[in-house]
């Protein structure tokens, strides 16, 4: 789990950073995606961790005030990543169904993004007072943060955690299959009829960019959609077992199973950034400039190291070190041109708004 925390935290926050730096006025689509990959960071600070440590201790070592938060933000951590889902998933359909529609799609985002995020902490304050700590001293002292207590009867427990199923994976699920079904047999419809107005095969003739890449951030969408589906599956039909027939469960499947279909539903937030990376943002570039900046700090604090050693020494070795000032810079030109290579070489996940074969930025979707 903290390789895995490693690999996410690397790659969404070099997403978050490459997204952010660009002076560039954000597109709507680039909104939404930062909004994914702050969900997804959520995940990773937080679920994560939480996951990787409470393996390692077995019992509950924190207290009764971290389960409670943990717990709450361990909720709104998977809440968020699933409905920002369906917010990227209703904002394509809106894109292709209704393409005209294109100047109120950033307001409409912002709308929807702000009722997902406030869904996410509502959903999650059940947490709060349902986990506590626990504490038994027969066989042997052992404390543990759990919801031992909290349901009068079983039935109770089960109607709650069939509700955040529910809430987490079957809504979505359902809202993403009947947005991308439309999506499809709109697109179906367009190639088979060639219903195509006068207005927009002017638009497709003027603007030829504008189809091309609302049709590339679609295939995105598909992809991440995908990826959430095929991660968090497994994990959430082992769950609907363990409500319904506990006892079956606990003689079939065995707790290590069980913690591989959740780790293998937190590898989504390690797929996002690749996903983003392959179809809209041109991580390629981004890396470019983190490489630059880098290597402009390096020198900057090799050079001021130098001027400072220059001040303890003896002027008599003044010579001496402007001959190594120039090997140094010599060098400096040298690691620069490697750096430059290395980041040709390096196409993986670079996010900018522009490139080779994108979209100008006459495309209201081009720039992500």
């Amino acid at each position: 789990t903290f390789t895995l925390c490693a690999m996410s935290a690397v790659r969404n926050l070099a997403v978050l950073w490459a997204a952010n730096t660009n002076g560039e006025r954000k597109s709507h689509v680039r909104i939404l995606i930062i909004n994914l990959t702050v969900a997804d960071l959520l995940v990773t600070f937080i679920v994560m961790p939480v996951d990787a440590v409470w393996n390692i201790t077995v019992q509950w070592q924190a207290g009764d005030v971290a389960c409670r938060l943990l717990m709450f933000m361990k909720l709104v951590a998977m809440y968020s990543c699933a409905f920002v889902t369906v917010v990227i998933s209703l904002d394509r359909q809106s894109a292709i169904l209704n393409p005209l529609a294109i100047n109120e799609a950033k307001k409409r985002s912002k709308i929807m993004l702000s009722v997902a995020w406030a869904m996410s902490v509502i959903l999650s304050v059940p947490q709060m007072l349902i986990f506590h700590s626990v504490t038994i001293t027969v066989p042997e002292r052992f404390t543990q943060c759990t919801t031992r207590g909290s349901f009068v009867q079983h039935w109770q427990e089960t109607t709650y955690n069939m509700f955040t199923f529910a809430c987490l994976f079957l809504l979505p699920l359902i809202i993403m299959i009947v947005c991308y079904t439309r999506i499809l047999v709109e697109i179906s419809s367009r190639m088979t009829h060639g219903n195509m107005s006068s207005k927009e095969i002017h638009l497709r003739r003027s603007h030829n960019n504008i189809p091309k890449a609302r049709m590339r951030t679609l295939k995105m969408s598909i992809v991440i959609v995908t990826s959430f589906i095929v991660c968090w599956t497994p994990y959430y039909l082992l769950g609907l077992w363990y409500w319904f027939f506990p006892d079956d469960m606990d003689e079939t499947v065995s707790h290590s199973l069980t913690h591989m279909l959740f780790i293998f539903g937190l590898f989504n937030a390690c797929l996002d950034p690749i996903t983003y990376g392959l179809f809209t943002i041109h991580f390629r570039h981004g890396l470019k400039r983190y490489c630059r900046s880098t290597a402009t700090f390096s020198r900057e604090s090799e050079n001021n190291t130098t001027l400072t050693g220059s001040f303890r020494r003896s002027p008599f070795r003044l010579t001496r070190l402007t001959q190594q000032g120039q090997t140094s810079i010599t060098g400096q030109m040298a690691e620069e041109e490697q750096v430059k290579k290395t980041c040709h070489y390096s196409n993986y996940l670079t996010v900018h708004s522009s490139g080779e074969g994108d979209p100008g930025p006459a495309s209201p979707e081009s720039t992500i």
